[in-house]
């Protein structure tokens, strides 16, 4: 959905996410209820954050009267699929959403989107850096141009389920611009979209009180690659089953990683004899001796 003007949208959860999706919905016309199982006066600091937007609260439980009156459920990070309020909502058939979704509704740039069981907001950090370090070169390179013109003023923003939702962010980004998103199993399973890159970089038993069981659990993983096009990419771990069973959902190009010399075939990057190095069809690039990094060139 990208016009939310009238739309009913009842909120669970006052926390990070659901305040921010809460501010930035109202903003855009929606008829917002911001709804949390805590009592008004534990809700003073963030309806104080909220003081200047439209709203209205429901606290104290989570009453199925709310649904009377809702077009769309939004989940905030955490809330379960069993609560009463959740399962009501899906039999009535109102349809469920977070701030993720909202956001790659609406996203105007390339998106990278980071999942796994170990080691995905280490590596959305790390992404996220590269990310702001290439679009400070082009920053830099720009300004040594007569004619700027030619060369796009880029921005990288870093959220998802870490940091800051870059729901708060969507208004000011542009086409030039880079979005690196952290994504748990919890909000991909209420999202209908895929980022342009999408990578998965392990997926082990974690999270089963919620999903129930590791098929659940993969399932909610692998729909970071379900919504992709053939114009998309994937990276899957190759040393992990759990991620590298999901190359039949590739529907792109396939990249990988791997400690290990790489299948005939196979994209990505791998570590021979100590060098980490890069295969991209018949072209190889020795990238750094992995005994002792990465070096930066000094000017």
């Amino acid at each position: 959905m990208t016009n939310w003007t009238n739309t009913r949208v009842l909120i669970l959860g006052a926390a990070r996410q659901g305040l921010a999706l809460a501010r930035w919905l109202s903003l855009h016309g929606a008829n917002v209820t911001l709804n949390d199982s805590r009592r008004d006066e534990d809700l003073a600091s963030a309806k104080k954050s909220l003081s200047d937007v439209n709203l209205t609260w429901a606290a104290g439980g989570h009453p199925l009267e709310l649904l009377d009156t809702t077009d769309v459920l939004c989940l905030s990070g955490g809330v379960p699929l069993t609560l009463p309020i959740v399962e009501e909502a899906v039999k009535r058939g109102i349809p469920l959403s977070n701030d993720s979704q909202v956001f790659m509704e609406v996203v105007p740039c390339k998106t990278i989107g980071i999942t796994g069981s170990a080691g995905k907001t280490t590596t959305t950090t790390l992404v996220g850096q590269m990310a702001k370090k290439e679009a400070n070169r082009a920053e830099n390179g720009m300004k040594n141009k007569k004619d700027s013109s030619f060369i796009p003023s880029r921005s990288a923003f870093v959220g998802g389920n870490i940091g800051d939702p870059l729901i708060n962010y969507v208004d000011d980004m542009t086409a030039d611009d880079i979005a690196v998103l952290e994504l748990s199993s919890f909000q991909l399973e209420q999202m209908t979209i895929s980022p342009n890159i999408a990578a998965i970089l392990n997926i082990t038993p974690n999270h089963l009180d919620r999903h129930g069981t590791m098929e659940a659990y993969t399932r909610a993983k692998a729909r970071i690659l379900d919504f992709q096009s053939d114009k998309d990419t994937a990276i899957l771990g190759r040393d992990d089953s759990g991620a590298w069973s999901l190359k039949n959902h590739v529907k792109g190009g396939l990249l990988t990683f791997s400690m290990h010399d790489l299948e005939e075939g196979l994209n990505g990057t791998y570590l021979h004899n100590e060098l980490l190095s890069l295969r991209e069809g018949f072209a190889y690039v020795p990238l750094f001796d992995a005994r002792e990094g990465p070096t930066t060139r000094r000017s």
